[in-house]
């Protein structure tokens, strides 16, 4: 007998809007309702719209990570994969348990016994006392009724068990390709809320400069005008006004694009306004010891738990095809009752028992054997690559933050000196000592420094988080690394 191979392919499963009626009453008006905020708007399928909030909306970066983790778009469409994938394991399922169908139907029928050869004239030889033959007519209208259960069953086939196995571990690469993404969109909308801060944090410097630069201009009019200045002086301290004030229109301008971003990281419409209620943390951090890191990596990257259960499926699947060459036993059947609509009925049954194996088939079921074989060794390849993968990951990641958290300290030093440096030459021009050329490249030199404090307190903090993404926990501890 013979038996249809099952395929490779089929051995990687699953690899109103509402309105608000407004009524008034015959004797008095009513006062109009005040339009309620809908947050959500619902199309049709189900698709859900958030509408922007008419105030700015308070958020901090914990909240930030919370709404992209719920509303970003790659962890949405991650999860309805996840949901097609379980689905397919629950059809392959289904092969190995009873199959139960019931049924119910009733027909009727005109036969034409004459088109059929059933003729008065070929029963004028047979001669059946009370029975007169030639009476039957050759029209004959049938109406017939029946119901029954019918039942499938498989009783041995190993591969189809293997390939249920195979299934559950492919549901398994699917939660944790969806887990993955949670750490990719943490890491993402952290980062992308500590760039706004930076953003922030450069326009808090620029309208600082920006004053200054103003009290500055101020004084050296003055000086101008009491007969103690030049004119240079007035020139010279304009164009540093008017150079801060191109300063602080881009830095206002990179800020609000920046939250633009973050926005779409988290699913809000582009126009919602944001009140960013973070600063930019800043907190010694003890790196772990490299070894422990990637103990905790290996263990919680969930990109390497992913390619691990890949090899499970593959494992599994090689085996499918392994017991492909034995013999499969099925059972069949059905009981019902069959009988003239409106007259009697009576039982009917069938049970058939099966036995299929493959014959000639070895071709085949060698190819499907070599086809998992290079699928396993594939994966295991990609599995120690990605062990090497994490280590440079983690390793480069420690070298970030310590590198930036020098740099820090650098920069915090170098803020404190050009303020120092400012206040020197300042005091020396309203003293008439020095024209405001110091004064102009001392401010200057503090503008490059605190831009160059805000820019390293941001890459120190991204550093910190790039390092948990590395050990795969920046969803559940980017409070921890970050140090609030």
């Amino acid at each position: 007998m013979k038996r249809k191979c099952l395929p490779v392919a089929a051995m990687w499963v699953g690899l109103a809007a509402a309105s608000l009626a407004q009524q008034t009453s015959k004797h008095e008006e009513l006062p109009q309702a005040p339009e309620p905020n809908i947050p959500v708007t619902r199309l049709a399928g189900g698709v859900v719209v958030e509408r922007a909030n008419s105030g700015a909306l308070p958020l901090s970066i914990g909240e930030a990570i919370e709404r992209g983790l719920q509303h970003n778009l790659n962890i949405l469409l991650d999860q309805q994969n996840q949901k097609s994938v379980h689905g397919q394991v629950l059809q392959v399922k289904n092969n190995l348990l009873p199959s139960m169908t019931a049924e119910a139907k009733t027909s009727t029928q005109q036969i034409n016994l004459a088109a059929m050869g059933f003729k008065p004239s070929v029963f004028s030889e047979i001669s059946i006392p009370g029975i007169n033959l030639s009476d039957i007519p050759s029209i004959v209208k049938v109406d017939v009724t029946s119901a029954q259960l019918n039942l499938n069953q498989q009783l041995f086939n190993v591969p189809a068990y293997f390939l249920y196995r195979a299934a559950q571990r492919a549901d398994e690469v699917a939660s944790w390709t969806t887990l993955n993404e949670r750490g990719t969109v943490a890491l993402n909308v952290g980062t992308q809320y500590l760039r706004a801060v930076a953003d922030a944090a450069e326009i808090d410097n620029a309208k600082a400069l920006l004053k200054a630069d103003e009290v500055a201009l101020n004084q050296a009019t003055a000086s101008h005008d009491a007969g103690v200045g030049t004119n240079l002086d007035v020139l010279r301290a304009k164009v540093q006004y008017q150079t801060q004030q191109q300063t602080l229109i881009n830095d206002e301008n990179v800020f609000a694009k920046d939250k633009i971003a973050l926005n779409r990281l988290m699913g809000l419409p582009a126009e919602q306004e944001l009140i960013l209620t973070d600063t930019a943390p800043y907190s010694e951090f003890a790196t772990l010891p490299l070894n422990e890191a990637m103990g905790i990596a290996f263990e919680r990257r969930k990109d390497l738990r992913s390619l691990e259960a890949q090899v499970e499926v593959a494992d599994r699947t090689m085996k499918a095809v392994k017991y492909e060459r034995l013999p499969s036993l099925s059972f069949g059947g059905y009981y019902g009752v069959l009988g003239e609509t409106h007259g009697l009925y009576h039982g009917v049954f069938s049970a058939t028992g099966k036995l299929s194996f493959p014959i000639f088939q070895e071709g085949q079921l060698r190819g499907e054997r070599e086809v998992a074989q290079a699928q396993i060794m594939g994966l295991e390849r990609q599995v120690q690559s990605l062990k090497v993968t994490i280590e440079q990951q983690i390793r480069s990641a420690m070298l970030d933050v310590q590198a930036t958290d020098e740099q820090v300290k650098v920069a915090r030093s170098n803020v404190e000196l050009a303020k120092q440096a400012l206040s020197d030459t300042t005091d020396r021009f309203k003293a008439g000592v020095d024209d405001n050329l110091p004064v102009v490249e001392a401010q200057a030199t503090l503008a490059a420094a605190e831009s160059r404090l805000v820019e390293t307190l941001f890459q120190y903090n991204q550093a910190k988080l790039q390092l948990a993404r590395n050990t795969g926990v920046v969803e559940t501890q980017y409070k921890s690394y970050l140090g609030q």
